[in-house]
């Protein structure tokens, strides 16, 4: 058994959430990834100036600090069950004193796509040379629903309500929502239901989106694929940023922060406000230029 196996499996006779593992063995594989590129001793599993460097490059890599410091958690997690093992001796990482910390009273700045990127998105996944009808359909779910990629690749076809145009989301904890599809993101479904999904040896399968080789889609291959067309379009392109999108454009056509809270399947209001209230960066400069 390799080691994040061993690490996976520890964790579920540690009493972890499914998609709490998920996210620690996502977040290990990350490491060693970048390990493998940095690192000529394939041996070393963990030390304190790996993990020091692997932290600078998320922040220069223009992670938020929320989702660093789930990977620095992720890591901490893991440190201790090398420790366990007696695969290494120290802790070489403590939360408190490595955790990104924003100061009290700075703005989240939120990122999320312009209308000229949007557009030019919209007009790039219409070329069928370059983009699956599957992978057209998850770019318009993305962007016209604001659902996480998790919940995104877990969309079975019997959530989508035809009749009344609306889709089923089970969030985190299993909270439901419901949330109203568009006209064009309806047609696009039963384009695909009806076309490249009928082809699939996974036809059958009770999930929405699925993969050449698996009834289900995974989060990871959405990842991969908007990072690769990331490059061709010039922007970067990553599944949290569609949903920023969604919800920034919200809040500037005028629609109430309760609703949007309740569409993004926030645990609070607080929390889409924390997020969502603050302008854009591009808000602000466009601002400045019209003195």
């Amino acid at each position: 058994m390799n080691l994040v196996k061993s690490f996976e499996q520890w964790l579920i006779e540690e009493g972890k959430a499914k998609t709490t593992i998920q996210s620690y063995v996502g977040d290990v594989q990350a490491f060693q990834s970048f390990l493998e590129e940095k690192v000529a001793d394939d041996e070393l599993l963990l030390s304190r100036f790996a993990f020091v460097r692997y932290k600078q490059y998320l922040v220069e890599e223009g992670f938020a600090p929320s989702t660093i410091n789930k990977k620095v958690n992720s890591l901490k997690v893991y440190n201790d069950f090398l420790r366990m093992k007696g695969m290494v001796e120290e802790s070489f990482i403590q939360m408190k004193k490595d955790k990104v910390v924003v100061a009290l009273g700075s703005e989240h700045v939120v990122t999320a796509l312009s209308d000229k990127e949007v557009e030019q998105l919209l007009f790039y996944v219409e070329d069928r040379r370059k983009v699956t009808m599957r992978n057209k359909l998850i770019v318009y779910l993305l962007l016209y629903t604001g659902v996480r990629v998790t919940e995104l690749v877990n969309i079975q076809q019997k959530d989508i309500d035809f009749l009344t145009s609306t889709l089923t989301i089970k969030g985190k904890g299993g909270k439901i929502r419901e949330l109203s599809l568009r006209a064009d993101v309806i047609e696009l479904i039963e384009e695909y239901r009806k076309g490249d999904r009928m082809a699939s040896s996974f036809r059958e399968s009770p999930y929405l989106l699925v993969s050449q080789r698996s009834p289900k889609m995974h989060r990871d291959a959405v990842r991969d694929w908007l990072a690769n067309i990331s490059n061709e379009l010039g922007f970067k392109l990553h599944p949290h940023l569609f949903r920023h999108t969604f919800c920034t454009k919200l809040l500037k056509k005028g629609v109430d922060l309760t609703t949007v809270s309740k569409l993004a399947g926030h645990g609070s209001v607080n929390m889409t406000a924390k997020y969502y209230i603050q302008t854009t960066r591009e808000d602000k400069k466009n601002a400045v230029e019209l003195l």
